[in-house]
């Protein structure tokens, strides 16, 4: 069951101003951009206060591997050794990447989560309507550390809180960069990471972030991550929406057609939808689970 946003107001000096709203407003949800944050040096998000997180969340929500990898990978990249506090705890030399995922399940993140999105709850409602599944990523990584290329199924912000580094995104919906199998294979529970081609390069649009700076991506936009030559902080905030819920179930209900050998047309971008294929994969899934 999709659970939906509880609006709060902000109980702190606001993290977006007013140009940034805007900036946010004019180009939410289909065209990645950049805007400007209050959010840098939180006492949440400094390492100590990381390595004391990432004890307290359940392994599932912990995830950590080296960050020496290429663009491209096939699955999940290696595991460094160590622990996840010693991880963040000497991320400057460790030579890793990781993300501390749900960090709302703690409630002082949970209430940071929800005054970031109580600043944009209205941009975003006047656009995709209810704000569904809030949550939040917080990513730590080491000097010249990569991402690999793959993509998300949320509207997601990236605010940078210390470090630097560079996303490269790619346009979400196009096939030459996440072939239609590629979407249905991961909504049906395939790993997010993408194959990559050299030749994808020329056609990124590159967004490098300091500490102040964000960078929306749209829903399954195809990007990867470079940091750059301090160790980083970025907290990830996402949503789902109607639509967003929508174009996964069609999603699904292609790749289960492609499997008896059909080649179904993929669901357009927002603000199109593909009702029938949506509901169609619902009542599927539905009589699935009684079986």
């Amino acid at each position: 069951m999709n659970a939906p946003y509880r609006r709060f107001e902000p109980s702190v000096q606001p993290v977006f101003d007013d140009k940034a709203r805007r900036v946010f407003a004019a180009h939410y949800p289909e065209q990645p951009h950049r805007l400007e944050h209050g959010l840098a040096r939180h006492p949440l998000l400094e390492i100590p206060a990381l390595a004391e997180l990432a004890a307290r969340l359940p392994s599932a929500s912990v995830e950590y591997n080296r960050g020496d990898v290429p663009v491209g990978v096939a699955g999940k990249p290696g595991p460094t050794g160590l622990s996840i506090t010693e991880t963040i705890l000497k991320i400057a030399r460790t030579n890793s990447w990781a993300v501390l995922k749900n960090v709302e399940r703690v409630p002082s993140y949970a209430a940071l989560l929800q005054d970031l999105l109580g600043e944009l709850a209205s941009e975003i409602e006047a656009k995709t309507g209810e704000v569904m599944d809030p949550q939040a990523f917080i990513f730590i990584s080491s000097p010249n550390a990569v991402t690999p290329y793959h993509f998300d199924p949320e509207h997601n912000l990236l605010l940078q809180v210390a470090g630097s580094k560079v996303m490269t995104q790619f346009p979400a919906g196009d096939p030459r960069f996440a072939p239609d199998e590629a979407h249905e294979q991961y909504h049906l529970g395939s790993p997010r990471e993408l194959e990559w081609d050299d030749a994808f390069l020329e056609h990124g649009l590159q967004f490098p972030l300091r500490p102040g700076e964000a960078v929306h991506v749209p829903v399954m936009a195809p990007h990867f991550v470079r940091n750059g030559p301090e160790s980083s902080v970025s907290l990830s905030i996402t949503w789902r929406s109607e639509w967003s819920h929508g174009e996964s179930d069609a999603r699904c209900f292609n790749g289960l057609v492609r499997r008896i050998g059909l080649s179904p047309r993929a669901p357009g971008r927002w603000p199109h939808r593909a009702p029938g294929k949506a509901l169609a994969w619902r009542a599927w899934r539905r009589l699935f689970a009684r079986g």
